[in-house]
């Protein structure tokens, strides 16, 4: 890991929490210890949405609909994922044996959450202003180049849509499957209780999007 700390420009005060930070609950399980990075994820995840709504509110002269639109595109799990595998994170996940044979160590879910649980124990060991400064090393590249979209708000697009013609709109989870480790989340979205769209993901937020995105394809060809 100390390749990292030099790229990233930091001087570790103590290595264990990073060393949590990188540790998938398999590899935990496997090994007998007592935490994988999951609280850390949960505390990378605020840190990384103030630093970057800071960044967006100092920076860029737009309104609020707009700065929560465009912050959700740098935070979200496509986002993350980018950071990490730029970053290299796979050379220092460490998984369990069943988890590597399925390619662990590469997938999108687990990249994404462990890049936020590395932001949480940046947080923890460097502060927050020696963070923020990685953290906008890492991201206002991202920002500042108009070709790069990691994501788009489809929850948002079709609210504004159904809110034009006041109809209802609801997302409801139908299936949920897999090990705790790796889960794969099944929802529609039904608008005036008519199922519109379906959508499937690693988390309950990204199937909610893919069931947005369904339903808009559905709606823009009615709309034809």
């Amino acid at each position: 890991m100390k390749e990292l700390f030099k790229r990233i420009n930091i001087i570790p005060n103590s290595e264990k929490i990073y060393n949590t930070a990188f540790s998938h609950s398999s590899y935990v399980n496997e090994n007998n210890l007592k935490a994988d990075y999951e609280r850390l994820e949960f505390l990378g995840d605020a840190v990384l949405e103030l630093i970057s709504s800071d960044y967006l509110y100092n920076n860029l002269n737009i309104k609020e609909g707009d700065m929560t639109k465009l912050r959700a595109s740098y935070v979200c799990e496509d986002a993350c994922f980018k950071y990490a595998s730029d970053l290299d994170f796979s050379n220092y996940i460490r998984v369990g044996h069943g988890e590597e044979k399925d390619g662990g160590r590469y997938k999108k879910v687990i990249l994404a959450d462990i890049f936020e649980a590395f932001i949480g124990a940046l947080y923890l060991d460097q502060g927050f202003e020696k963070t923020k400064e990685v953290v906008l090393n890492i991201i206002v590249p991202y920002i500042e180049n108009p070709d790069i979209t990691f994501f788009s708000d489809y929850k948002s697009i079709l609210q504004e849509y159904t809110q034009t013609d006041r109809r209802s709109l609801k997302y409801v989870l139908t299936n949920e499957e897999g090990p705790a480790h790796d889960k794969t989340f099944t929802t529609v979205v039904m608008i005036d209780d008519i199922k519109y769209g379906t959508g499937v993901g690693s988390s309950k937020k990204e199937s909610e999007q893919e069931a947005a995105k369904d339903a808009l394809t559905r709606l823009a060809k009615q709309d034809k």
